[in-house]
């Protein structure tokens, strides 16, 4: 039997590597449709079921989100009255000489649908002001009721308390009224000093039952909702289940998370879809029977078989009559493809054959015009990226820098310095070799030091002296390369914001060592300093650009040019504390001579 079989697959495999493409795809797509669409008949009576529990959750999920979003804009909206009371009428208010009630009239008008009233309350549970209603009872003991404590025990907090008569006030109706307690800690001015109090706002508890009224669910489904605790807040039967004719699952529903959960209550298997209400606690449950939420998989099954045999017939057809017509444009495609990959750039791509290989070859061949003509709008921006930033690097020497120092040459020669003016334009003439590099962005980092030790000298001959510095390199930073330019801003920075405002001798000291594969170079002040915030958002890609007497480049640009070219892992810190002066550590890659060719010239103008 395994040697039949073994020949019968040979054969077969011999006869299929002899078929034409034409063959290969008539029989490749039908017995591909038949397989597929048997497996569809079996998985669509197996998956009927729980594609219809799925469907019934996304909806009911989606049921619970709408309520819950207007059930949030109702309590936003209490939230907004409640926030306009005190920030604009109980916060703006001495009680000693203001009268609160006109505010709290004008609020209550505007929002009466929603509000039974407003009433503001000391620390002692007595009445400040109210509207509309306003006479307390003689029973009512506001420091003792939970809204009051739950208010002065949580300061911080907005509070909702469970719906309730509200049993404060005397209603010259003789109304009985459910309401929900929005209550919150306030501080009250009498006389200039200021005491503790009790803001209460007790809406109607009709708007959150409109809310939630007249939701449907699929099977049969009911929603409800239920405070931290379990206690009903709504609920469609909640009359029956107060006189005892019908029970809820709601204490276990407490501490179930938001989702979807299983249940089984009083021999009922149900689902259970749970939502959060913002800012209260309060839980949205949806409840929807499981017991018919299958199809029929007999017919099911029926309609699968009858849509397999359709297909397959259809398929078969299809197949052996159309593959004459898509082999040979998809072998020429193939190899149209195939000259693309190999890196031709002259290629033909076919457009022929039925609609939808017409179609494919007209897609690659827009495909690879957009691909070349953005390959030449990249080298274009390249090209003009890197001109802008020899620009840049050109023009970085401030022209107030160098006619100050042209100004202090004049000065000095005509004092008869002729040696401090001769070291001055010495030092400018290396600032200018090094500036220029001759086109190059990365340089030695002896060069690099270098350039910041004629910029200094410049600087301690203008400043006559009044700080010193020290520039050292490890032995082993000895024939690494760094960016050009990144020093010189830092130091300049160094000068006119940590020295010039600075009591006595400054010193500024420029340290590179090798940390691992990274070059560290920091730059370390003893001036002014600055608090560690300043210094952390002067990095900051929102902050606004400065200028500054510096040379225009900032540490900013330092830190952008350092990023763009090595990467977001390198760039600059800047550590400081006021009065204790300022470090900036500049972190690059240890770049050797080998290293550095790809960054080694800029592209010329």
């Amino acid at each position: 039997m395994g040697s039949f079989v073994k020949g019968f697959a040979g054969r077969m495999a011999r006869r299929y590597g002899k078929m034409s493409i034409q063959m290969v795809i008539s029989l490749s797509f039908t017995a591909v449709a038949v397989v597929g669409m048997v497996f569809m008949g079996l998985s669509l009576s197996w998956r009927f079921s729980a594609g219809a529990e799925m469907l019934v959750e996304d909806n009911s999920q989606r049921v619970l989100s709408q309520v819950n979003m207007n059930l949030d804009s109702y309590l936003r909206r209490m939230m907004r009255v409640s926030d306009t009371v005190y920030y604009r009428v109980i916060k703006d208010a001495d009680l000693a000489q203001d009268d609160l009630m006109p505010g709290l009239e004008l609020l209550y008008e505007e929002n009466r649908d929603d509000l039974v009233s407003i009433a503001l309350f000391n620390g002692e549970g007595e009445l400040v002001a109210a509207s509309p209603l306003s006479g307390l009872k003689a029973s009512a003991v506001p420091q003792e009721s939970l809204w009051f404590q739950a208010a002065m025990e949580k300061m911080e907090n907005l509070h909702f308390s469970a719906p309730h008569i509200q049993n404060i006030f005397e209603d010259p109706d003789y109304r009985y009224q459910w309401v929900v307690s929005l209550s919150r800690y306030v501080q009250l001015t009498r006389e200039g000093s200021t005491e503790s109090g009790v803001l209460l706002v007790d809406m109607s508890f009709a708007g959150i039952e409109q809310v939630c009224r007249d939701v449907e669910l699929s099977n049969d489904g009911y929603l409800y909702l239920i405070d931290a605790s379990g206690e009903l807040i709504y609920h469609p039967k909640q009359q029956l289940i107060y006189a005892g004719l019908w029970e809820e699952n709601n204490l276990a529903a407490a501490g179930y998370r938001d989702g979807v959960h299983g249940e089984t209550f009083q021999n009922e298997n149900r689902q259970v879809i749970v939502k959060t209400v913002g800012y209260t606690g309060w839980k949205l449950v949806g409840v929807v029977p499981r017991e018919g939420l299958g199809g029929d998989v007999r017919q099911t099954f029926l309609f699968g078989l009858s849509l397999l045999l359709f297909s397959v017939f259809l398929m078969a057809f299809l197949n052996f009559r159309i593959s004459a017509h898509i082999s040979d444009p998809i072998r020429r495609l193939e190899q149209a493809i195939k000259e693309l990959e190999a890196g031709r750039e002259d290629v033909e791509i076919p457009q022929e054959g039925c609609y939808e290989v017409q179609r494919l070859g007209h897609s690659i061949s827009s495909m690879v015009s957009t691909m070349r003509h953005l390959m030449n709008d990249i080298i274009q921006q390249e090209r003009q990226k890197r001109r802008s930033e020899l620009e840049v690097l050109q023009s970085q020497i401030n022209p107030h820098f160098l006619y100050n120092t042209l100004d202090s040459v004049i000065w000095m020669t005509e004092a008869g310095r002729y040696e401090e003016a001769i070291q001055m334009v010495t030092s400018l003439a290396r600032l200018f070799r090094i500036s220029l590099s001759r086109g190059r962005s990365v340089i030695p980092l002896a060069d690099e030091l270098e350039h910041a030790r004629n910029y200094m000298n410049i600087q301690q001959i203008r400043y006559k002296n009044k700080f010193t510095t020290q520039i050292t390199a490890q032995p082993e930073t000895e024939g690494l390369f760094t960016l050009k330019l990144i020093v010189q801003p830092i130091l300049e920075n160094a000068i006119y914001h940590g020295m010039t405002c600075a009591e006595g001798d400054g010193i500024i000291s420029v340290t590179a060592r090798r940390e691992g594969d990274d070059l560290l170079i920091e730059v370390t002040d003893n001036g002014i300093g600055m608090r560690p915030e300043v210094a952390a958002s002067l990095l900051d890609d929102d902050r606004p650009d400065v200028r500054t007497t510096g040379s225009g480049i900032g540490v900013r640009n330092v830190h952008q040019r350092i990023r763009l070219t090595f990467g977001p892992e390198y760039g600059l810190t800047i550590l400081s504390e006021p009065d204790e002066g300022t470090t900036v550590r500049i972190r690059l890659p240890a770049l050797d001579e080998a290293g550095v060719a790809p960054y080694e010239r800029e592209e010329t103008p």
